[in-house]
């Protein structure tokens, strides 16, 4: 071996173990902290994540759902994928300009490939700084952009290196493979110096590039870009189950050690590893505040800013965490609100899901924010006023609206709907009627007309009455989950009792929590929603309405377009009794209609998304505005009377109910309408 490549060879082996080694050292106190988090069970369903492993993170599918940052992504993510032979190749290289991987570098279609896929994350870079500096995105608000930048120039140098090197070798004859394959590095050899000047160019580029990579690899696990390294684990442990369905709290487990009962997540020492490595896999990206219906409208949340807040705060008190974990000292957290989590912010939220169904790398911002809202209720007894009154009256008389349960039938007067009392025999279908529909008068509209057309159809069905309980929905999303469990077994009793085997129920809120929360409880049932069944109905031939003139916009409910993939049969029921105009933001990229996550009875403090809403189907030009969600009809009819907008707003089953009318053949048959 000559003295200089000895000599080169010390130097760089020296410098390759501090850089990484250093890498090293962080990385094992970023997995230590991960192994420190509380339980979360995601070992379930290895095929469908196996499948997303190839759709999301190789094909880098929900990056697409915009196009140009798409293109952006997969160039930068597929180059530098292709890139990273080139990466040892460099290292040997620093050595000995004659080392090289055996085999490898003389194979013609890998130079082609290291030529074009290298270009690519110069293109990628390039759209990216046009973005971040020409574009610059509203999402972006929050970001660390200087970090951003420092990436990208770490990308774009890295490659400009790469090629630099590469063209070296090919003027002074040091590569192996036919220029013609190498058409990029073999124009950049046509642009150096002569030989002797080109020699120290090789030897300065290769040590230049190979340095740039150490010090790159260094840098990422305390950026934003440590997403690189950790999204396949993220999207890997992602939930399979229903979107809209939240992990429960487990109090009387008797195989849980007691200091692992969690009551939702005060301190970090709280946070699931699940929960702290959506942390860390945070790109900054922006897309989930962008969809967020609370932010959109001028409200203090977030999502990007909760995940990087509490993110932030495990870094800080990670390493006390950890000391205290091996017997070292004491640990005492501070509160993760209002330290890591404005107060306010952790109330914004509508657990609509649009942040959870925009972001790429598989964070669940819901699950955190609701851990937030479980530690602040059930610990510390916070909350707004007006959520605090809707928890009493639930717990008081098992329904938000505090009305004594016997008042849940009174929206059947005059309809001859059957109240299943205890030993009758079961229904076909058990409609599960909801607190809403039972209780406020324009929400039961809706109930009314499911009625009228079940009837119509000749379905045998039944309500429980007043042995209908809240399914707790309302307490969940606002963190009582004590509350939440106790109405749960409740009517996971009340139902098995009655044997009941098919539920419809007119509410999205009802429909998620009976379908994807209750098995949970044991309570396994066939729920659909009254979309479904109806639309079943309406292809059976057991209804018959005339379509009409009247043109309608179908707003599409959080919690069943986007948590539970209800979004066709709604629109074969409007397209049945009507000329249907679509929203811009619809089917799974909806706009709330302000309710959920327990805010049909919390006091707005800043914009109301249900008047945006109300807008947003104004500007279609419809002349009604249909939903099929009581909190919809209640919310969005709010919006369009604060907003003069004007369209009439029906639940589905209403307009099917005047279309039935329409078509019927002898008027004196006609199915009264109650408005």
């Amino acid at each position: 071996m000559e003295t200089g490549t000895l000599v080169s060879g010390v130097l760089f082996v020296a410098l390759w173990l501090v850089f990484v080694g250093l890498f090293a050292r962080r990385m094992i106190y970023l997995g230590r902290l991960v192994l420190h988090g509380r339980e979360a069970v995601r070992s379930d369903d290895v095929p469908v994540r196996l499948s997303r492993e190839v759709t999301r993170v190789a094909g880098q599918s929900k990056l697409f759902l915009r196009p140009i940052p798409g293109v952006m992504h997969l160039l930068i993510f597929w180059g530098f994928l292709v890139l990273l032979p080139t990466i040892v190749e460099s290292w040997l290289g620093a050595i000995s300009p004659h080392w090289s991987i055996p085999w490898l570098a003389g194979q013609a279609w890998f130079a082609l490939m290291v030529d074009l896929f290298a270009l690519g994350v110069l293109v990628g870079v390039a759209i990216a700084f046009v973005i971040r500096l020409g574009q610059r995105p509203v999402r972006f608000v929050g970001s660390r952009l200087q970090q951003a930048y420092n990436i990208l120039l770490f990308e774009a140098g890295i490659v400009l290196t790469l090629f630099v090197w590469r063209g070296s070798q090919v003027a002074l004859g040091l590569n192996e493979f036919p220029a013609a394959w190498s058409p990029i590095s073999t124009s950049v050899a046509s642009l150096l110096p002569n030989a002797p000047l080109t020699q120290v160019l090789e030897r300065a580029t290769v040590w230049v590039h190979a340095l740039l990579i150490l010090a790159f690899m260094l840098y990422i696990p305390y950026t934003k870009h440590l997403h690189t390294l950790v999204v396949a684990f993220n999207v890997f442990f992602e939930r399979t189950r229903a979107r809209g369905r939240l992990e429960p709290l487990r109090f009387d487990d008797p195989d849980l050690p007691e200091d692992q009962i969690r009551f939702g997540m005060g301190t970090i020492a709280d946070m699931t590893w699940k929960q702290m490595v959506d942390g860390m896999t945070c790109t900054e990206c922006g897309r989930c505040q962008d969809a967020c219906p609370a932010f959109f409208t001028g409200k203090n949340l977030s999502p990007k800013l909760v995940i990087m807040g509490l993110r932030d705060q495990l870094y800080r008190e990670g390493h006390q965490m950890l000391a205290a974990a091996a017997g070292k000292g004491t640990f005492e957290g501070q509160p993760l609100v209002p330290n890591a989590v404005a107060d306010e912010t952790v109330w914004d939220c509508v657990t609509c899901g649009a942040c959870v169904r925009e972001c790429p790398v598989g964070i669940e911002h819901i699950d955190h924010i609701v851990d937030l809202r479980r530690n602040l209720v059930m610990v510390q007894s916070q909350l707004p006023a007006t959520g605090a009154a809707m928890l009493r009256d639930l717990e008081r008389t098992s329904n938000p609206w505090g009305n004594s349960p016997t008042e849940r039938v009174d929206w059947t007067a005059g309809l001859g709907v059957r109240v299943l009392e205890p030993g009758d025999a079961p229904p076909e279908v058990l409609f599960w009627v909801g607190c809403a529909p039972a209780f406020d008068e324009r929400a039961r509209i809706g109930a009314i007309s499911t009625a009228k057309l079940l009837k119509e159809a000749g379905v045998d069905f039944a309500i429980l009455g007043p042995r209908e309980s809240c399914t707790g929905d309302p307490a969940r999303r606002m963190g009582d989950e004590y509350t939440f469990q106790g109405l749960a077994k409740q009517n996971v009793e009340t139902l098995d009792e009655a044997k009941v085997t098919r539920i419809v129920t007119t509410c999205p809120h009802c429909f998620n929590t009976l379908a994807n929360e209750y098995p949970d409880f044991g309570g396994r049932y066939e729920v659909v929603h009254h979309t479904q069944l109806l639309a079943e109905l309406l292809r059976d031939g057991r209804l018959s309405p005339a379509a009409g003139t009247e043109s309608i916009t179908y707003h599409d409910s959080c919690y069943l377009a986007r948590h539970n993939d209800v979004r066709s049969e709604p629109r074969e029921l409007v397209a049945a009794v009507g000329r249907p105009i679509e929203m811009a933001r619809r089917e799974e990229r909806t706009f709330c209609c302000g309710a959920g996550g327990g805010h049909m009875w919390l006091e707005e403090r800043a914009g109301q998304i249900n008047e945006e809403r109300a807008r947003q189907a104004t500007a279609t030009g419809a002349a009604t505005l249909a939903v099929a969600c009581p909190f919809c009809t209640v919310m969005l009819d709010d919006g369009m009377r604060s907003t003069g907008g004007g369209l009439a707003v029906k639940d589905v089953a209403t307009l099917l109910v005047e279309a039935v009318e329409r078509g019927r053949a002898r008027p004196t048959d006609s199915l009264e309408w109650v408005q």
